[in-house]
């Protein structure tokens, strides 16, 4: 038995204590794209959980150059119109070393804005077959109605430029201005559907 600091105790093969909490996922839908203009989530988006999870699974655009992106709503997914700020920062190294690179995106981060929060940056997000996007998606506390609503998400991204493919990781942290209650998100292409993917929606106990 070890105890670490803040009081935690250890039990001897180093696991967590039973009595300390471990923020366990609770899986609440899954949505699996088929040429499908967007996905939305208009349920099980409420005060039961603090915050909530979106993992993306082999998500590829049916049509080539788009941007994966999202929106939040506080009317049940009758608008996607919640004003963010955000920030967006990517690294991407292409397989033949020809460019990489670590850089902040203006073009990719919001300021005040309605539009829709891109999650992947640069506009050739390809739709080759062999290429597509995973990642995850936190929301926090979207029922509150006393403070605005964080998110942060991480995307692994194969890609197509220099006429190479290329691995990028694209981070993104930002708030919905917005002391309303999100009861919905919704996920889609800049332009063109998502041609395939899935799309799992868990909260956080």
């Amino acid at each position: 038995m070890a105890v670490v600091s803040g009081g935690t105790t250890l039990i001897d093969n180093g696991a967590l204590d039973s009595g300390v909490p471990t923020g366990s996922l609770i899986l609440l839908s899954t949505q699996t794209a088929s040429a499908s203009a967007s996905i939305s989530f208009t349920s099980g988006i409420d005060s039961t959980y603090d915050s909530y999870v979106f993992k993306f699974i082999n998500i590829h655009p049916a049509t080539n150059a788009v941007y994966f992106q999202f929106n939040l709503s506080t009317d049940g997914g009758s608008n996607y119109n919640v004003t963010k700020t955000s920030t967006f920062f990517s690294a991407y190294n292409y397989e033949s070393i020809v460019a990489s690179q670590l850089d902040y995106r203006t073009a990719d981060d919001l300021a005040q804005s309605t539009s829709d929060q891109r999650l992947v940056d640069f506009e050739n997000l390809s739709n080759d077959n062999d290429h597509g996007l995973c990642g995850t998606l936190n929301l926090f506390n979207p029922s509150s109605t006393t403070f605005v609503k964080h998110f942060t998400s991480k995307f692994a991204m194969i890609n197509d430029g220099e006429g190479q493919d290329y691995a990028s990781n694209t981070f993104v942290a930002g708030y919905g201005n917005t002391t309303s209650a999100i009861d919905a998100v919704r996920f889609q292409m800049s332009s063109g559907n998502i041609d395939d993917g899935i799309i799992k929606m868990y909260g956080v106990k």
